[in-house]
């Protein structure tokens, strides 16, 4: 959420973060755990959420709005306070989440990331999609001959599929991004690298993301799940990429069939759509992004949707100035 924190505070916005205490923002920080659980793994996660939740919702009176961007628990305490709380719901982890979610219903003011990640028992206030800084992925007119590969190693993100994919083509693959499953990925990928046609170069970062993603030639979203988004197809058109991904969750909300990418239904859909992805105009696929997946669009969107709720809420805001 560190784009739509920025876009607020550059729209003159009083915001105040609630976050870990070496995080990087302009708007006011209040810093709680020291850092993320992954850089200190000594960090006991219940309690420094915990600590977090509570420091949020003792200081509610403060706020026009609370943004909830955290997960189902901070609900829990939204009925403790007259402030608004938004909720953001980035996809479910489990169904069984979904009872909390229920139960504040009335309160919750929620979010989704896309229609297709909307769940049949919930209200929601707006679908918003997330938008991504633009000026960070330069469109890339002239590819490398290859086919990416862009996320995590796992069965529900297709990489084996995409393998297929590639070989089938006959244009080399470059896969990238962790492995979230290692049994996959020793009996399902390993034994395809050849450093050749399947080459996997593991974790990429933030600095030579655009550059991978604007060089290959397609884009291979293969997933086997309902993805709620897609930040590298989203990424990968911004550079003008075209994306082949298969047609579930949001892709169909993200991709324009035949503009800038080709929804298929299997593996031999997806082989028989390379040359013809191959052949989309790479200026059109950026243009079809630029404005619907822009960072301000989506800061416009929040906005509108702050407004609409502290009007709504009327004198039940928290702040009495």
């Amino acid at each position: 959420m560190s784009l739509l924190t920025e876009g607020l505070v550059r729209r003159g916005l009083d915001v105040t973060l609630f976050a870990t205490r070496d995080s990087l923002t302009r708007a006011r920080l209040v810093g709680t755990a020291p850092t993320g659980y992954s850089e200190d793994p000594e960090l006991d996660p219940k309690v420094w959420e915990g600590l977090h939740i509570a420091m949020v919702f003792e200081r509610a009176m403060e706020f026009d709005v609370i943004h909830n961007s955290f997960d189902f628990l901070p609900l829990t305490y939204s009925r403790l306070v007259d402030t608004p709380v938004v909720t953001t719901i980035h996809g479910f982890s489990s169904e069984r989440i979904v009872r909390v979610y229920e139960a504040y219903n009335d309160r919750g003011a929620y979010v989704a990331i896309s229609d297709a990640d909307r769940h049949e028992k919930l209200s929601y206030a707006a679908t918003i999609h997330h938008g991504i800084d633009m000026d960070e992925f330069d469109l890339r007119p002239d590819p490398g001959n290859y086919l990416l590969f862009f996320g995590r190693i796992h069965p529900d993100k297709g990489t084996a599929e995409a393998i297929e994919i590639a070989l089938r083509s006959r244009v080399p693959l470059i896969i990238a991004g962790i492995i979230q499953d290692r049994d996959y990925f020793e009996q399902h990928v390993e034994p395809h690298i050849d450093g050749r046609r399947i080459r996997y170069v593991g974790v990429v970062g933030r600095d030579a993301r655009a550059g991978m993603l604007g060089r290959a030639r397609a884009l291979l979203h293969p997933i086997n799940f309902d993805e709620p988004f897609g930040f590298s197809v989203v990424e990968a058109m911004a550079c003008g990429t075209p994306v082949i991904a298969r047609d579930r969750g949001s892709m169909p909300e993200l991709i324009c069939d035949g503009v800038n990418g080709c929804l298929v239904g299997s593996v031999d859909e997806a082989v028989a759509a390379v040359k013809d992805c191959l052949d989309l105009d790479r200026t059109a696929v950026r243009h079809s992004v630029e404005h619907r997946f822009d960072v301000d669009r989506m800061v416009d969107d929040y906005v509108a949707l702050y407004h609409d709720i502290v009007a709504r809420n009327g004198n039940r805001t928290g702040r009495s100035d």
